[in-house]
């Protein structure tokens, strides 16, 4: 499974303590990590408005498989990613949000809250949201495990509405953003570089390019 890691510009400053929980989490299962989103202050400034065209364009053109986002309250982050086509996103403020997420919705992103809470021990509380995400063994098996049916069912069919609602195929919800929006998400050095050399959707791929040339 690749991860990518994804900031904004309010809790840029928490970065580096958020990207070492992850890694140190899914590292021992050879999970990469991607910090595609601000690493500080001092970077290309993002709102989470750019994160959720970041995660699209990331999940969508199949360059990584999950989406670790947040803001201040992690409620903007995770209304940015789901208005986007392929992106299922959670709300995630304990281990026990993670774990759940994991089992019943079976979604590709979580959004936390990166300063509301965010107090004494909240590296722990950040470290048990990851072991919760993804160590859990497999995802979607329901919670509890005799409501894992229909638990299953509803997923599927959210997608389907989702799917049925946006209708437009990616690509062209992806032009139909403003341009200038789309440019600085995608201008960040890794955020390129985890999405060039991981995308498989050469359409996604041609429009990024043009973008950024423009």
């Amino acid at each position: 499974m690749k991860i990518a890691l994804m900031m904004e510009n309010s809790q840029a400053g928490k970065n580096a303590v958020i990207h070492k929980e992850l890694k140190d989490v899914v590292g021992p299962l050879d999970y990469p990590v991607f910090n595609v989103g601000m690493s500080d202050e001092k970077d290309h400034h993002l709102t989470y408005i750019h994160l959720g065209i970041m995660a699209s364009i990331l999940i969508n053109s199949k360059a990584v498989d999950f989406i670790v986002a947040g803001c201040g309250t992690g409620q903007g982050a995770m209304m940015s990613l789901n208005i986007h086509p392929g992106v299922v996103c959670g709300y995630c403020l304990d281990p026990s949000d993670a774990f759940l997420f994991n089992q019943i919705n079976n979604g590709n992103a979580l959004a936390l809250a990166f300063a509301k809470g965010f107090g004494w021990g909240a590296e722990l509380n950040v470290r048990y949201i990851f072991e919760k995400a993804f160590t859990t063994g497999e995802r979607g098996q329901g919670y509890p495990l005799e409501r894992a049916e229909p638990q299953q069912c509803n997923a599927a069919l959210l997608n389907d509405v989702k799917a049925a609602v946006v209708k437009a195929n990616y690509l062209d919800t992806l032009k139909a953003i403003d341009p200038e929006l789309v440019k600085t998400a995608v201008t960040g050095e890794c955020f390129q570089q985890c999405f060039f050399e991981n995308c498989q959707v050469p359409e996604i791929e041609e429009y990024v390019k043009s973008v950024l040339n423009s």
